[in-house]
């Protein structure tokens, strides 16, 4: 879904370094797949061809934190404060 984004923190030997793989397209997702010691996220089309690729050291990833496109509707209902009613 455009929006859905993940973030990957990494070691890179006395420094930190982030990178971000973004959905930038309508029906485009990002996906996540780990094997051999090598995590490679990937943003893909809706037929699943592979439009951009990251593959990092599975030892030297700090995080790896996944961010979904939130619905506007649904954003705004769990950001926004409530009032609140005295009982007095």
């Amino acid at each position: 879904m455009r929006g859905d984004r993940v973030e990957i923190v990494i070691d890179a030997g006395g420094e930190v370094r982030t990178y971000e793989i973004v959905a930038t397209r309508n029906g485009r997702r990002v996906e996540i797949a780990t094997g051999r010691g090598v995590v490679t996220v990937t943003e893909v089309t809706r037929s699943g061809t592979p439009v951009r690729t990251a593959r990092f050291m599975a030892s030297r990833i700090l995080a790896l934190v996944e961010h979904p496109a939130a619905d506007q509707n649904i954003a705004r209902e769990v950001i926004e404060p409530r009032p609140i009613r005295s009982s007095g």
